[in-house]
């Protein structure tokens, strides 16, 4: 059915609102102005180099605010047959086409809004959402019988899905466990519903007609999503500190382990003379000398006493592997 627009709007006038290419305009009380000629477009609105001609005919465009759905669509339908005409390139088509996109914010506006519960900024959004409507303008043919609002949304709806699916992971991780992390998402909340209970890998395999090692490929990326600062209270009476304080580092001395147990049973057998020169250097931090003078002896005794006690400690611990 056809669009029907208000008399103000269907009137042939030339253009005398702001576009986004010429941001400097008149006084707008300058439209009302009995003085004021609407049969061309004022010397600050023409955009340069281009034939009146071209721009002639245009219907008056109040401010975008003042501008209802059925006169945008109305409206955006006669610029979309001059914007045909035009040739890509030139001032009179950069001026049709912004005019266009000014024209149909709202369109941003209300797609955006679906999303006004995600953390990122709705400026942001919004932003986005412009370059939708841009790609939508540009790709946007009359001939196809289709109102344009009913062809931009869904490219307006994408590229701001595509904004969110490109930013929002924390670790990047191919678009294919993206999409499977939304399968498995809405899958769980069904079979939750149904089950009573949260479902299994192999029934969420089963029900999404994947493998189970698929299903938990799809749980693991579900992780990268988002992340936790080190320095985050991980509850507001938790006690413990944050994050990086409960995580574990590595303690060298676990590498010792092994063989200070294999040690055992064989430094156990060994004289006490052998076993205190052991200690003396090795856990009292002495010297030769220092344990000559202890026992008694001299360093040259001690020196072949600990070597002897050395080679048979490796000899038993080479025996025991």
């Amino acid at each position: 059915m056809e669009d029907i627009m208000s008399p103000r709007l269907d009137a042939a006038h030339t253009r005398t609102a702001t576009s986004t290419s010429r941001p400097d305009g008149p006084d707008p009380a300058a439209r009302h102005d009995p003085a004021v000629r609407h049969d061309e477009f004022p010397r600050q609105h023409q955009p340069a180099g281009a034939p009146r001609d071209m721009l002639a005919g245009l219907p008056e465009i109040p401010p975008y605010d003042q501008v209802g759905p059925v006169d945008a669509r109305a409206l955006s339908k006669t610029l979309f047959e001059r914007l045909e005409c035009l040739e890509e390139g030139t001032h009179a088509h950069a001026y049709v086409r912004n005019t266009l996109v000014e024209l149909n914010l709202a369109l941003v506006k209300f797609a955006a809004s679906r999303f006004r519960s995600r953390s990122e900024p709705m400026e942001d959004i919004v932003q986005v959402g412009t370059i939708g409507l841009i790609k939508a303008i540009d790709r946007f043919e009359l001939s196809r019988g289709v109102e344009f609002p009913t062809f931009a949304m869904p490219t307006i709806v994408g590229e701001i899905k595509r904004f969110f699916r490109d930013t929002s992971w924390s670790v990047r991780v191919p678009r294919r466990l993206q999409e499977l992390r939304l399968d498995l998402a809405k899958a769980g909340d069904e079979l939750a519903q149904r089950l009573d209970r949260a479902p299994t890998v192999t029934e969420l395999a089963r029900h999404l007609g994947l493998s189970d090692d698929e299903v938990v490929e799809g749980m693991a990326a579900s992780n990268a999503y988002t992340a936790s600062s080190l320095d985050a209270q991980a509850e507001e009476d938790d006690s413990e500190g944050t994050l990086a304080d409960r995580i574990g580092y590595e303690d060298h001395g676990i590498e010792g382990i092994e063989y200070v147990e294999s040690l055992k049973p064989l430094i156990a057998r060994l004289p006490s003379r052998d076993r205190r020169i052991l200690s003396l250097r090795f856990v009292g931090g002495m010297t030769q000398s220092e344990i000559g003078e202890e026992l008694g002896i001299s360093q040259m005794h001690v020196s072949r006493l600990l070597s002897r006690t050395l080679v048979r400690l490796r000899k038993g611990l080479t025996a025991e592997n």
